[in-house]
C-alpha cells in the first residue's frame, strides 16, 4: 500500500457515513512501469592502430612488417543477450607484399559473435551462482580475404556455450566448436589442396576488461585469449598445431582526461602474441613467420 492510498482510505474511515461508492471508485490507477529501452549498452567505435612487427608465415622477409590497422567494432547489449561485430582493414609494408607487387598487401577481416542469456531463456536467475553471472549460447563467424600469393579466404563457423563471470569489468570464457574453409593460392604441386577443408575442432576464447580506478586515472587493461586445437592438414598437406592469440592493451579514456567528456577518444599502447599463427607449426615445421611478438599503439574513437 503506497502512502497516498494509506491517507485515503483513513479519510474514507473517518467520513464513512457521508462517503459514497463513487467516491471510492475515483481514485486513479497507478502508473505502468516504464519499460526497458531496448539496447541496455551499446558502442560503435573507429579505431586506428599501428603494428610495429607483424608475421606472416612463409618465406622469411627481409625486414619487420608493419601493419597500419582501422577497424570498426560494435557492441550490444539486450535482455536477449549480445551483439559484437568487428570489421578490420590492414595495410602491410612492402615486406608482406601484395601478389605481383612491390607494395604492400591489404586485406580485410570481419567477424560477428552473439549470444543468447540462459537466464532470459529461463526466466529467472538460473545461471546465477556464486562468480557465475550467466551462461549464454554462442555462435558466430569470421570471414577474411587478403591479396597476397597466397590469397586467403577464411571461412569459419563457431557455436558453443559462453560463460559469464561477475567482476567489475567483464570476464566471458566461450568453449566453441569451429569448422573452417579456406583458400591457399600458393597450393599448386601434387598432393596440394587449393581449398582446403578442415576438420571440426575446438575454440576457446576468452575476452576481458577491468578498470584501474586505483590508478587514480580512467585506465582500463582488456583484451582476449583464443586458443585453437589442431584442425587437420593445410592446403599444403602440413598437420596444423594448436593455435595460441593473445591481444592486450592497456587503454586510457582521453576524452575524460582532455576534455572532461567520457567515451569520446581513447588512447592505448598493446601487446600480442601469436603461437603458430593459422595453426602452421612453429617448431619442426618448414614455415617461418609463424611466432608473432610484437607492440603496438593506437586510438579510438567512439560514435
Amino acid at each position: 500500500m503506497t502512502f497516498k492510498t494509506f491517507l485515503g482510505a483513513a479519510a474514507a474511515l473517518a467520513i464513512v457515513s457521508q462517503a459514497s461508492a463513487a467516491d471510492l471508485g475515483s481514485k486513479k490507477p497507478a502508473p505502468a512501469p516504464t519499460p526497458l529501452p531496448y539496447f541496455l549498452f551499446s558502442d560503435t567505435q573507429v579505431s586506428y592502430s599501428f603494428y610495429t612487427a607483424a608475421k606472416e608465415p612463409g618465406p622469411t622477409t627481409n625486414g619487420p612488417i608493419q601493419k597500419h590497422v582501422i577497424s570498426i567494432t560494435h557492441f550490444d547489449v539486450t535482455k536477449w543477450g549480445t551483439n559484437f561485430v568487428n570489421v578490420d582493414f590492414l595495410r602491410s609494408n612492402h615486406f608482406d607484399p601484395a601478389n605481383n607487387s612491390g607494395n604492400g598487401a591489404l586485406e580485410v577481416y570481419g567477424l560477428y559473435r552473439g549470444t543468447l542469456s540462459g537466464n532470459y531463456l529461463a526466466g529467472a536467475k538460473t545461471f546465477s551462482a556464486g562468480p557465475l553471472k550467466d551462461v549464454s549460447l554462442e555462435a558466430g563467424f569470421d570471414a577474411n580475404t587478403k591479396n597476397t600469393f597466397f590469397a586467403p579466404q577464411k571461412r569459419l563457423l563457431v557455436a558453443g556455450l559462453q560463460f559469464a563471470f561477475d567482476v567489475p569489468g567483464f570476464l566471458n570464457v566461450a568453449v566453441l566448436a569451429g569448422k573452417e574453409y579456406n583458400h591457399c593460392g600458393a597450393c599448386s604441386t601434387a598432393g596440394q589442396n587449393l581449398d582446403p577443408e578442415f576438420k571440426t575442432n575446438a575454440h576457446i576464447e576468452i575476452a576481458y576488461m577491468q578498470p584501474l580506478a586505483f590508478t587514480g586515472l580512467p585506465l582500463s587493461f582488456g583484451g582476449y585469449t583464443n586458443i585453437v586445437t589442431p584442425k587437420g592438414k593445410d592446403g599444403a598437406n602440413v598437420q596444423t598445431k594448436t593455435e595460441i592469440l593473445s591481444d592486450n592493451r592497456l587503454t586510457l579514456d582521453f576524452g575524460k582526461v582532455a576534455f572532461g567528456k567520457a567515451k569520446t577518444i581513447d588512447t592505448f599502447v598493446g601487446y600480442r602474441y601469436w603461437l603458430n599463427k593459422f595453426g602452421n607449426p612453429s617448431h619442426g615445421g618448414n614455415t617461418g613467420g609463424t611466432i608473432e611478438n610484437q607492440i603496438y599503439v593506437g586510438a579510438a574513437f567512439h560514435i
